[in-house]
């Protein structure tokens, strides 16, 4: 069936509706302002940084310590001006100035952004030693695992970790949207969501990953290990007198040293503490704190199996063909 271009000419109504909404629900859409952070170079940015965490690994290789310093330099140089824009960007609309686009804000802004780029920058190599604990806490911790090396091309979780912590530097410089963007975007490449204000100790591991939820508020050990579908959450959320949400308080639980929390379970509340070396079994609900070296399971539940016939076996039931 061919085009019908008489039914093409009703796209320019269709135009002028769509912008109608634009006035209507002004709280969707960003025109007239000071450009905002850009998503596709801040996950760029956030490759490039990955690409000085993890040489070799990524996209570059024949990598070594003859050519490598060349390698850094460029990266560098091209990240101090890409975070300095970007970070000046966030900070212009977070502060409510960013209708007016005059020359002297913007060179205010830039000259915060490039400060709080260089703060972001120097910390990079206590970082990496920070993330060679991570790798370490994941083959230490998963007998699947064959070499530091498949750590660090496979295991979602390093990835998930590496976005985290970078995000959680910009986070503690006071850099508002980009932490954000930077999670939400490893969020949806791992499915395991970290909330850049999370605060993480060393050798952390998610194992396998899918559906971790880890809160903004969340404080956690050394050697802590979190299997898939853990949720680390707010038990409620506490309203002013106008019914709104208070922000600011601490809603999330902690988790002591060398505690181990196993698939599906959920901890809430921020005045849960799990003490160091406590282990929560798969699928517990858990609103309460526990003391450190517990051991917190489900009751095992009854398990019912009926034959092709519709006959109830018992588990250890045997059937076969004839």
């Amino acid at each position: 069936m061919a085009t019908d271009f008489r039914l093409k000419e009703t796209l320019p109504c269709l135009v002028d509706r769509i912008v109608d909404t634009y006035s209507e629900v002004g709280s969707m859409n960003h025109l007239g302002h000071c450009p905002l952070p850009n998503y596709e170079v801040i996950i760029s940015v956030t490759d490039d940084l990955k690409e000085i965490l993890y040489p070799g690994y990524r996209r570059r290789d024949g990598l070594h310590l003859g050519n490598v310093t060349y390698h850094v330099g460029d990266l560098l140089d091209k990240l101090h001006d890409r975070l300095t824009l970007q970070i000046a960007r966030a900070i212009c609309h977070d502060r409510g100035e960013n209708v007016i686009c005059d020359a002297q804000k913007k060179f205010d802004f830039e000259s915060l952004g490039q400060k709080k780029t260089l703060e972001l920058l120097g910390q990079i190599p206590e970082l990496r030693r920070r993330l060679a604990m991570d790798v370490e806490a994941a083959y230490a911790g998963d007998p699947a695992c064959k070499s530091l090396d498949e750590v660090i091309f496979c295991y979602p979780g390093l990835e998930a970790v590496t976005v985290y912590r970078l995000a959680h530097l910009l986070h503690s410089l006071e850099v508002p949207l980009i932490p954000r963007m930077m999670t939400e975007w490893a969020h949806a490449r791992t499915g395991i969501d970290i909330h850049p204000g999370a605060r993480i100790g060393d050798h952390f591991f998610i194992d396998h990953g899918t559906g971790v939820v880890i809160g903004e508020t969340c404080e956690i050990g050394n050697w802590v290990k979190l299997y898939q579908g853990v949720t680390l959450g707010a038990l409620s959320f506490p309203t002013d007198e106008q019914g709104n949400l208070v922000r600011g308080t601490k809603r999330h639980p902690t988790l002591e040293d060398r505690v181990v929390i196993y698939a599906n379970a959920t901890v809430l509340g921020g005045e849960t503490v799990i003490g160091h070396d406590a282990v929560i079994g798969s699928s517990v609900w858990l609103t309460q704190s526990v003391p450190p070296g517990t051991t917190v399971t489900l009751e095992k539940p009854n398990l019912r199996i009926r034959g092709a016939g519709g006959d109830e076996l018992t588990p250890t039931t045997k059937t076969g063909h004839h």
